[in-house]
């Protein structure tokens, strides 16, 4: 058996292949084989686990940049549109209050590996909902409209205090640790 020589980029066949889209595709088909096999809201539990710490780390990252303890409503904001703007997402934000930072979304940085693939979402809402409540205390993310279930935007609502507006919001809750 002959092997096959190795190829550099420029002789390799042009496969449209490279390290983003390997990337996409391979938590695209992990979070596929989790919802298959346990189910959505097991799925969307692991993948929440994982976002959890991704927004753990950002948080760190951001108040170290920022030189600051803590970050400020408006800080928050502006990290969550920035930190998607860094890896090719287009958020922004609709409509910002002492109670909720209500964001929409016109490009998901997973590209159209989210679609159909619900559990994918759990990244934003853990990110969002980290960062939000060790900040400020608490943060509800409510994922109203999303890419991965066809809709052409993303709405996504983080609710900063427990209104009666954030309590019947279909969310999931989080809480900083000095709350």
């Amino acid at each position: 058996m002959s092997a096959l020589p190795i190829l550099n980029r420029a002789e390799g066949p042009d496969v449209g292949l490279n390290r983003d889209l390997f990337l996409r595709t391979l938590i695209r088909e992990l979070s596929g084989t989790l919802e298959e096999v346990i189910g959505l809201k097991e799925a969307s539990g692991y993948i929440s686990v994982v976002g959890q710490r991704v927004g753990e780390r950002l948080n760190q990252e951001y108040k170290d940049a920022l030189q600051t303890p803590k970050l400020s409503p408006d800080q928050v904001s502006r990290v969550l549109v920035d930190l998607k703007r860094r890896i090719e997402g287009d958020f922004y934000i609709v409509e910002e209050t002492s109670e909720k930072i209500v964001l929409g979304n016109r490009a998901c940085p997973f590209g159209d590996k989210v679609l159909q693939r619900r559990s994918m979402c759990m990244m934003t809402s853990n990110v969002f909902g980290s960062i939000a409540a060790e900040n400020l205390g608490y943060a509800k993310v409510e994922l109203q409209k999303t890419i991965a279930d066809g809709h052409p935007e993303c709405r996504v609502v983080v609710y900063l205090k427990t209104t009666p507006e954030a309590a019947a919001a279909n969310g999931r809750e989080y809480f900083g640790t000095d709350a």
